[in-house]
This record gives structure tokens, C-alpha cells and sequence, in this order.
């Protein structure tokens, strides 16, 4: 057991990578449900490329499209799968303590390999990013993290057995179980650092390491006004009671990028970003009937999104 870091003034720390360490000591009691969270929508992303292929799970016109015109086709997938820039460790050194993994099984693939998957597979196998996450937390022991494992791409039961059993080979004694009571104070006086939300309830019944998924509010919206609108009406109805994820991510699905070829997540993004960071600044974390708790977005670098999440928790001092 280890002891609780030294007593932090309310300034701000000016080493994102290690923010909840100096989170004033009045808040380490405070269930991470009520605190403000950081977070990174379809974290993996950075890791798509030209070898990318299409998923099986899209759609068959853009999959014969992927095929067929493939050199036309393939960069405008591209351009509308990357929701991320910088790697997994590079996003926790600027804050990220949320991130969603949508994990893919590749068809007819005999070997266990798993892969991250946004309308592509990543060329990158999970495993390897697990690893490093946990070299990152040995590097920064007051540090916690939430990790989200979704979708599960033609994971069949071995699949999954195999997933559940890397991460828990992985990160072993730093994973939270489900019966505790999840505050700063508490995960660092046992030394966890890992909680580990798993969509697949079968294997959440199975091992009390896991947690069961935490909730996504996915707006599916393509600009920001929608997207605010649908999580502001989210708000009225009252948050759950546990960890939860407010996503200010927009959406293209097919037919909108079919109407807007030279265009790219990317771009949209960050035409909405301002307007996103301006609703952001105006909300609180808590555990009051509109207060947020984690907030995940794409592009996490820009317009400091990371920071004013952060700040937020100032709110709770009052």
C-alpha cells in the first residue's frame, strides 16, 4: 500500500501528465463519477493508414467501392475514419484519463490477433498498446485510468477470453474491481490504477475485474449546434448515477460523406470545436442531476480541450 501524495495547492499543474496527483486533496474522496474527466473518442485512430482495410461490419456499397475504386475511394475513408493525431501515450502526457476502444476480430484470421477498428482496421494489434499504457502508469503512479472496451468486431468467445485474459496479465494487480467504490484516495491506497469498462456483459459476470460498460452519450449529429441541443436535452433527463461519457464528437455516416467527398472529420471538427469548447466551459461535474462527468472528444490537442475539462473541477471546491 502506498501512501497518498503530499497535500497540492489549488494551482494548477502545469505537467498535464499528471494532473490528478495535484488535484486539491479535498477532492481525492470524491467519487471519480463526480469529477470531470477527459476523455478520447475512438482513441485509436491515429494508427489508420494506407493498409488499412474496410470492416467487415460496414456497409457492402462501401466495401465493393473500397475494392473496386480503391485508390480513389481508400483516402476519402481515411479522411473520415482519423479522429486522432497524437499516439495513446502522447494523449495520456497531455490528460486523457478516458478511452474508448472499439475492438475488431478480422474474418477468417485463424490467429488471436485483435485490432482497433473506425470503419478500418488498425494495422496496430491491441495487445502492444496495452503494454505501453501500463509502462506509462509504472512512469506515473498516482495517475488512474478508465479504459473502454466496445463494439467487438467478430469477437466470438474465445476472442474475448483471450482479450480479458491479456488485461488482466497486463495490468494484474493495478486493475479496480467493481466492488470498490472508485475515488482517487481509495485507488491509490490499494494501488490501482486501471478501471476497465467492458461491453460484453457475459464476460463482465465472469470476472470482477471488469465493470459493465460505462454509458455513451453518442449524438450522432454533424454539426455543433445539433450535437449541444441533443446533449443539453440529455441533461434534462439526468445523468446516471456511475461513470458516464458526454461525447462532443460529430458524425458522418455514409450518405454525408458521399455528399462531401473533399471534405474530412478532421476539417469538421474543428470548424466545431470553438463552439463545443464555449458549451464546455459552462458545464459541472458533480453528481447533481445536469452535471457531467467524462467528456470525450476527438482532436483532443486542439483548442484546449483537455485543460478546460480539467478545470471544470474547480467547480467542486466552491
Amino acid at each position: 500500500m502506498k501512501k497518498s501524495p503530499k497535500k497540492k495547492s489549488i494551482r494548477p499543474c502545469s505537467k498535464a501528465d499528471e494532473w490528478m496527483s495535484h488535484l486539491p486533496e479535498s477532492l481525492w474522496g470524491i467519487p471519480l463519477s463526480n469529477l470531470a474527466l477527459p476523455g478520447s473518442h475512438d482513441a485509436m485512430t491515429y494508427c489508420l493508414d494506407k493498409e488499412s482495410k474496410v470492416s467487415i461490419n460496414e456497409s457492402k456499397l462501401l466495401q465493393f467501392m473500397d475494392k473496386h475504386f480503391h485508390s480513389i475511394v481508400h483516402p476519402i475513408i481515411l479522411n473520415w475514419s482519423i479522429t486522432q493525431v497524437l499516439t495513446v501515450l502522447e494523449q495520456l502526457d497531455a490528460g486523457i484519463r478516458y478511452f474508448d476502444f472499439r475492438i475488431a476480430h478480422k474474418p477468417d484470421d485463424p490467429s488471436m490477433d485483435l485490432y482497433f477498428v473506425h470503419m478500418l482496421y488498425t494495422t496496430i494489434t491491441v495487445e502492444p498498446v496495452l503494454w505501453d499504457i501500463l509502462r506509462w502508469l509504472k512512469n506515473h503512479p498516482w495517475e488512474v485510468v478508465i479504459l473502454a472496451f466496445r463494439n467487438f468486431d467478430g469477437l466470438d468467445e474465445e476472442n474475448h477470453c483471450h482479450l480479458v485474459s491479456c488485461i488482466k496479465k497486463i495490468f494484474d494487480s493495478r486493475l479496480c474491481p467493481r466492488n470498490v467504490v472508485p475515488t482517487l484516495q481509495n485507488m491509490w491506497s490499494c494501488d490501482y490504477q486501471v478501471i476497465v469498462s467492458y461491453e460484453d456483459i457475459a464476460q463482465v459476470t465472469k470476472h470482477s475485474e471488469l465493470w459493465p460498460a460505462v454509458p455513451y452519450w453518442w449524438g450522432n449529429k454533424t454539426t455543433a449546434q445539433q450535437l449541444i441541443q441533443y446533449l443539453e436535452r440529455r441533461k434534462q433527463s439526468g445523468r446516471p448515477a456511475g461513470l458516464f461519457v458526454a461525447g462532443i464528437n460529430l458524425t458522418a455516416e455514409l450518405g454525408y460523406i458521399l455528399a462531401h467527398l473533399r471534405g474530412s472529420l478532421r476539417q469538421m471538427t474543428f470548424n466545431a470545436l470553438p463552439f463545443l469548447n464555449l458549451w464546455i466551459k459552462k458545464q459541472h461535474p458533480g453528481s447533481k442531476k445536469d452535471c457531467l462527468n467524462i467528456i470525450a472528444g476527438d482532436f483532443i490537442e486542439k483548442n484546449d480541450f483537455v485543460q478546460n475539462v480539467i478545470r471544470l473541477n474547480k467547480d467542486l471546491l466552491k
